[in-house]
């Protein structure tokens, strides 16, 4: 479903993706892990272009994506969950998640509020399509978010680091509501997170990056139980007690 072809990145002089090389399955969720600056949250933005690679190729549902093609390629294939909600706040909950699916996808009024309201039954918050995000909390915002990119109907849903600008206690509704994803939704789920439970419960497949590149990779198991590289073994033994 994703493919990665020796992709290199640069900001100016930064070599910031050295020769990454990574393929994502079919309904695949895979978890990216590692310290930060390592590289993370760039390859997930190469993912959709939002980053455009210095060298190398991107494949999504066997699609290159080119400059040319980029916009129609994510389009119809990937949706995106910020850091950040990136909500329009002068817009109700409704109307956020709605404006793509009627914009860019050519649903009616009436198709587009159907899958509003269905997808905000899966994340729990029905009763606040009428509100505007400013009146959420940073945890009900996100869900709102997550409820938004699966209005688009996507194959494919990036996550950059979902939970980094929430509040500690409500981290863990966001991350719930993503592990119902994984386990009830038929979508490929590519996730850049410190959150090592979440990986731990729901990843397939864990990539652990540092400096740029891919260092290790295998299940939650391999991962959290035996690790071969010493760079993930130090990292794992700071933040896992």
């Amino acid at each position: 479903m994703i493919k990665l072809d020796h992709i290199n990145k640069y900001f100016g002089d930064a070599h910031v993706l050295k020769d990454i090389n990574l393929e994502v399955k079919e309904g695949e969720k895979l978890v990216i892990i590692g310290p930060s600056g390592s590289g993370k949250s760039t390859t997930v933005r190469c993912m959709n272009f939002l980053e455009e690679p210095t060298s190398g190729h991107v494949y999504i549902d066997g699609r290159e994506i080119t400059g040319k093609n980029k916009t129609k390629v994510v389009r119809d294939t990937t949706s995106m969950v910020f850091q950040q909600f990136n909500l329009y706040p002068h817009m109700t909950v409704l109307k956020n998640l709605t404006l793509a699916p009627i914009k860019l996808h050519g649903k009616s009024k009436e198709q587009a509020e159907d899958l509003a309201y269905h997808y905000l039954d899966v994340v729990g918050l029905r009763d606040k399509a009428t509100v505007y995000p400013n009146t959420l909390s940073g945890g009900q915002q996100q869900r709102i978010a997550i409820a938004r990119a699966l209005c688009a109907q996507s194959k494919i849903i990036l996550f950059d680091e979902p939970t980094s600008a929430l509040d500690p206690e409500t981290i863990q509704e966001v991350l719930d509501v993503m592990v119902k994803l994984a386990k009830e939704e038929n979508i490929t789920m590519v996730v850049v997170t410190h959150e090592m439970g979440f990986a731990r419960q729901v990843a397939d497949r864990v990539v652990f990056m540092a400096d740029g590149q891919i260092i290790e990779e295998g299940t939650p198991e391999h991962f959290f139980v035996n690790p071969k590289n010493d760079r993930v073994k130090k990292f794992l033994s700071k933040i896992i007690r």
